[in-house]
Formats: structure tokens, C-alpha cells, sequence
């Protein structure tokens, strides 16, 4: 799947992958997702992470907001609703990664990213690309 950028909007130029490739890698990318926040929770992160209906949720202890990662099928993306802002990743085959346009990051560097932002904790780690 590619995009051109052209003015502000981006334009979609390459093939949607397949319904049955997008569950597969979206299932994998969730659940690497998943561990590695159980992983972070238990060294001491001050969130959690619960399934809810397909949607991941990732609940802060002091209350103050939630993300929440879900995979949108027809689209063929992953989302995630986080600060006030929704951040939508497709699929890289070169990359081999659910990627935002934006800023060229995987789902897994992002969700650390927006980790560290809201909880003002650069040393959270999650670890690789997926």
C-alpha cells in the first residue's frame, strides 16, 4: 500500500492488501503489541492493557485518559485514538509493519512514543518494529 502526498491530503496509489492478509498481520501486530505493554505494566509502568471486543485499551493508573488501538477492517489499518488525536498506520510490505504515513513509525515505536508524551516518562520501553 502506497500514498502520495499532494498539497495536504494524501492520495491513496497502490493496491489494499487482502481482508484475509490484513487479519493475519494486523492479529500479529496486536498481539507483539499486547506482550510487550504486559511486559512494560509489570516493570512498573503506571497503565494496564485490557481486550475489550477487538479493541486493546491502555488505561492509566492516575486516571487521566485511555488509549485505544483497534484494527478497522474495511480500511485495512490499524487506529489509535490517543491524546486527542487519531492516528491511522497501513500496511508496509517493504517494512513489514502497520506504519503512520505522517512520520514513517511503526505501531510499536509510536505507541512508546505517545507512552512516554503522556506519562512524561522517557524511559518506557517496548521494543521492536511491529
Amino acid at each position: 500500500m502506497s500514498w502520495v502526498l499532494t498539497g495536504t491530503l494524501p492520495r491513496y496509489t497502490g493496491a489494499m492488501i487482502d481482508e484475509a492478509t490484513f487479519r493475519r498481520e494486523s492479529d500479529r501486530a496486536l498481539e507483539s503489541l499486547k506482550q510487550a505493554l504486559i511486559a512494560a505494566e509489570d516493570g512498573g509502568g503506571c497503565f494496564e492493557c485490557e481486550d475489550n471486543s477487538g479493541a486493546m485499551n491502555i488505561l492509566f493508573e492516575d486516571g487521566s485518559s485511555r488509549f485505544v488501538v483497534t484494527p478497522n477492517t474495511p480500511v485495512r489499518q490499524i487506529w489509535i485514538s490517543a491524546q486527542t488525536t487519531s492516528f491511522k498506520l497501513d500496511w508496509d510490505e517493504a517494512a513489514g509493519a502497520f506504519v503512520l504515513l505522517k512520520t514513517g513509525e511503526a505501531l510499536m515505536p509510536l505507541v512508546q512514543r505517545l507512552l512516554r508524551e503522556h506519562l512524561n516518562d522517557p524511559s518506557i520501553a517496548l521494543g521492536g518494529p511491529v
